[in-house]
């Protein structure tokens, strides 16, 4: 095997090797989904920017993934829009809050909202934690501290507070990143390849998703789970779910 292959393959081993190190706080958030879902509330889930969208979007609509999720699949911060653009919009200070609003998270008290970015520091990101703690929300951010360690106060990436996403909010899960995200050094290129963020994200809010259901079914209540589209049976077994939840989570129609 090509010698990079094998360093891209051992590092992700690596890194997920510590993200299953966060156990502890891995099943502190799952008690507070498996909580918001027995309730009968839905869990909101947001990547701010850029490439953190697909954290979103992995717990959403998926095989094997939890019904009850509204993903926030802001259009401004995806990429299809235009990739500078997005690095704007996650950094315009506001625009988050109203993102929210948009998606009626927060609505009632006790809501779970789950955050994911990849550094966990820009505008967007901190508007979001701290305006889910103005509406009482319960807050889990999947992040790294590598880049909030890292990047100086007042850097243009920065929330104008310099905040850090991992210190707002009830739970953290540190994904690993490292900083920069690539991890792969070639002879030849001025940056490294090989970026590992999306991977980290997966692979965290997946553990959290299993674990979630766990915890719902020794209290003695049935996750309601997707089944494959694709697979016979599919289709029906879903389309139960739609009746109910469509009014309740925007993307689901």
């Amino acid at each position: 095997m090509d010698k990079e292959f094998t360093l891209f393959k051992d590092t992700v081993s690596g890194i997920l090797e510590k993200i299953t190190g966060e156990e502890k706080n891995i099943k502190k958030a799952a008690d507070l989904i498996a909580k918001a879902l027995i309730k009968g509330k839905i869990i909101h889930v947001i990547g701010t920017g850029g490439h953190s969208n697909m954290g979103a979007e992995e717990m959403f609509w998926r095989a094997g993934g939890l019904i009850p999720v509204n993903a926030i699949l802001d259009a401004g911060i995806n990429l299809i829009n235009g990739a500078r653009r997005t690095t704007i919009i996650e950094r315009t200070p506001g625009y988050g809050i109203k993102v929210m609003d948009a998606y009626n998270v927060g609505q009632t008290a006790g809501e779970v909202i789950i955050i994911i970015n990849a550094c966990g520091i820009n505008t967007m990101t901190i508007d979001v934690a701290l305006e889910a703690k103005k509406r009482k929300m319960k807050t889990i951010g999947v992040t790294s501290t590598s880049f909030a360690d890292t990047i100086p106060k007042g850097h243009p990436s920065r929330h104008p507070s310099n905040k850090n996403l991992h210190d707002l909010v009830d739970v953290f899960i540190n994904n690993h990143q490292p900083i920069g995200d690539a991890v792969i050094e070639l002879e030849g290129a001025d940056q490294k390849v090989g970026p590992v963020s999306t991977i980290c994200n997966s692979f965290a809010v997946q553990l959290l998703v299993i674990e979630t259901a766990k915890k719902m079914i020794e209290s003695g209540k049935k996750p309601l789970i997707w089944r494959s589209a694709n697979m016979p049976g599919g289709d029906e077994a879903n389309r139960e779910y739609f009746k109910e939840y469509s009014k309740r989570i925007k993307h689901l129609l």
